[in-house]
């Protein structure tokens, strides 16, 4: 995974509760074996009409939020069935964190998996964003610094945020599952080498 360390981008802001991981990538999209190009069918029920053209009242389709990297979103994001391939399409779209109040648990998690941040703040600092980015539409920017566990605009505001250390220290590494293994590979050979009954390789 690429690490995440800090992060500066413009917000989009998602006002809906209660988005679910059907919304975020449908299920007739599951179907495909790779895990990149997800990001075309991102929030696809929103985005397009029933004859395929965009809709240019959904958010994602309005060219001031063309670049945008940082999602804001309410209650209880990414709830539903559980699927990686909902961060895989936020990813994939080029979003790299989300920010509401709370989260879908099994959601959450797999966007460490996949090297989101899912940022998790108060609810009235939610609402201040929210408050700011509908005065600039398409304008307002956050930097969300994981080192330091910050979150800052330009304009002066700013909050410390908590994350899990090990979460926080994956991210800043950039490691998945599989690379958190690898970085104990010694240990995990000379634990094997002790084992009763353990073959010495061959040499070539």
């Amino acid at each position: 995974m690429e690490p995440f360390v800090r992060h500066e981008g413009l917000v989009l802001p998602l006002d809906r509760v209660n988005v679910d991981t059907d919304q975020i990538i449908p299920k007739q999209f599951l179907k495909r074996i790779q895990r990149t190009g997800f990001g075309q069918f991102l929030f696809y029920d929103w985005r397009f009409r029933e004859d395929g053209s965009p809709d240019p009242e959904f958010i994602l389709n309005q060219p001031e939020y063309r670049e945008a990297s940082i999602l804001l979103a309410r209650d209880n994001f990414g709830c539903g069935s559980s699927r990686e391939h909902a961060p895989w399409a936020l990813k994939d779209y080029g979003f790299r964190v989300i920010i509401a109040p709370s989260f879908a648990d099994i959601f959450y998690n797999n966007c460490f998996k996949n090297g989101l941040l899912p940022l998790v703040l108060p609810g009235e600092a939610v609402n201040h964003l929210f408050d700011e980015a509908g005065r600039m539409p398409g304008g307002y920017r956050l930097t969300v610094d994981l080192e330091s566990q910050e979150v800052r605009d330009d304009r002066g505001w700013r909050m410390r945020f908590e994350i899990d250390p090990f979460r926080r220290e994956s991210l800043l590494k950039g490691l998945d599952d599989i690379g958190m293994t690898l970085e104990k590979e010694d240990r995990i050979a000379e634990y094997e080498r002790g084992m009763p009954g353990y073959l010495i390789p061959r040499e070539a």
